[in-house]
């Protein structure tokens, strides 16, 4: 099972009892239109002990919300993929029931961010401008520009340049840290590897060298907020805990590194090309 399944399975603070039940609700209903008579599966008593496993992975996806996508939603669709997932687990297939919920929870939530992931055609110029000026400069000097030199050269504040980098890190999560598409998640390429084949594994082990390479080359509290947020699994709050800083800039600085991950990996993708 991934390594934050099961911490995500036991833990369960006090002050999201309130959060559980009604998620135990949503469960219900959930359960009531997604399970056939006669079908295997968990049944209803059986799922409850995973839904905080539904409300900790919303909490995560909870960065990328944008209006009128709402937390609730997140957790809506995350109670549907669990049940779904107890409506088609089959224990013959010899996979451990949480490992299969996690992977149904997080899709269901992803496909729920996807379903609005709509970016005006003027803020996507501008995070294209962004991205262009910064593997510009970074393949002048070696070094990715900072925030502040982003928003001197575009005419922009500083805030403007972290909204924009916000915006971006809203539009790529699906293919960073989600599920399908070409590019593995983040968190699986920072965990450890699940590959079986020789050229799964060889494949794995160039991303991790890829990936490696380019989160040395963010600045420090950067490359912290990744490791802490990707590899640790700690959430923004308490990430913002550890550094004793805000967690808006916490969510600012992680933008900040997704943004250029996402230059260096660009860079080397066109320069295999």
């Amino acid at each position: 099972m991934p390594p934050e399944t099961e911490s995500l399975i036991t833990q369960q603070p006090p002050d999201e009892k309130i959060a559980s039940g009604h998620l135990n609700k949503a469960a219900r209903r959930a359960y009531a239109g997604q399970k056939n008579p006669g079908e295997k599966g968990l049944d209803e008593k059986q799922i409850a002990q995973f839904l905080p496993l539904v409300h900790k992975i919303a909490q995560r996806a909870a960065t990328y919300l944008r209006p009128p996508l709402t937390y609730d939603d997140l957790v809506s669709a995350g109670t549907v993929g669990l049940v779904k997932a107890a409506r088609d687990y089959d224990a013959s297939f010899n996979a451990e029931f949480q490992t299969y919920a996690y992977i149904r929870i997080k899709g269901a939530i992803i496909d729920e961010l996807r379903g609005w992931a709509f970016i005006p055609p003027n803020v996507n110029k501008q995070i294209r401008r962004t991205m262009d000026l910064s593997i510009e400069i970074t393949k002048q000097t070696g070094i990715a520009p900072s925030e502040a030199e982003l928003a001197e050269k575009l005419g922009l504040t500083v805030e403007q340049i972290f909204e924009t980098l916000e915006t971006a890190r809203a539009q790529k999560f699906i293919s960073i840290d989600g599920t399908g598409g070409d590019t593995p998640a983040l968190s699986n390429i920072l965990s450890e590897s699940d590959a079986k084949t020789p050229e799964e594994q060889l494949e794995q082990t160039e991303l991790i060298d890829q990936l490696a390479q380019a989160i040395q080359q963010l600045n420090e509290r950067q490359r912290q907020v990744i490791v802490l947020y990707y590899q640790q699994h700690l959430t923004m709050k308490q990430i913002a805990e550890v550094f004793n800083i805000t967690e808006p800039r916490v969510s600012q600085l992680h933008a900040a590194a997704l943004f250029n991950l996402s230059v260096k990996l660009r860079q080397d993708e066109d320069a295999g090309k």
